[in-house]
C-alpha cells in the first residue's frame, strides 16, 4: 500500500486552514476558488503536485526519515471530501448564497484544523464507510 509522510499531510492541512481563514476573514471567495484549484490538482495528480506540499517540501526533508505515514487511499478520500465541500462552497457563491458558501468553506476548514489537532473527521467517515461495505458483502 502506498503511504504519504504525515508532514506532507500536515502541510496540506495547514495550507487549507490558512487559505480559508484569510478567505473567510476578509470575505474573498476568489481565494476559495484558488484553494479549489490547488486541491483538485492534488486529487488528480497526487500529493507530489499539491502546491502546499511542494512549498513545504524543502523545509520537511530532514523530518521525513523518521516521520509516520498515512495511507494514500485515506488521504485521497479526505482530499475528495475537501474538494466536495469546496465545490459546494463555490456553487453557493455562484448562486449568490454567500453565507452558504462561507459555511461550506468553514466546514472544510474546521475539518482540516481538527485533523491538525489530532482528530480526522474524514478518517472516521472512511472507517464507517469501510465497515458498511464489509457488512454488505458479508450479507451477500
Amino acid at each position: 500500500m502506498k503511504e504519504i509522510p504525515i508532514p506532507y499531510v500536515r502541510s496540506n492541512q495547514t495550507g487549507i486552514v490558512i487559505f480559508l481563514l484569510i478567505a473567510i476573514g476578509l470575505q474573498l471567495p476568489w481565494l476559495i476558488a484558488v484553494l479549489f484549484i490547488i486541491q483538485i490538482i492534488g486529487l488528480l495528480a497526487g500529493p507530489k503536485a499539491n502546491a502546499f506540499i511542494l512549498a513545504a517540501r524543502p523545509f520537511l526533508t530532514r523530518f521525513l526519515p523518521a516521520a509516520q505515514t498515512e495511507a494514500a487511499e485515506l488521504q485521497r478520500f479526505n482530499n475528495s471530501l475537501g474538494v466536495g465541500f469546496l465545490t459546494l462552497s463555490l456553487l453557493s457563491f455562484a448562486f449568490g448564497w454567500s453565507a452558504a458558501g462561507y459555511i461550506f468553506a468553514g466546514m472544510m476548514g474546521a475539518a482540516a484544523l481538527a485533523a491538525i489537532l489530532g482528530y480526522c473527521i474524514g478518517c472516521t467517515i472512511y472507517f464507517q464507510y469501510k465497515q458498511f461495505r464489509a457488512r454488505r458483502v458479508k450479507r451477500g
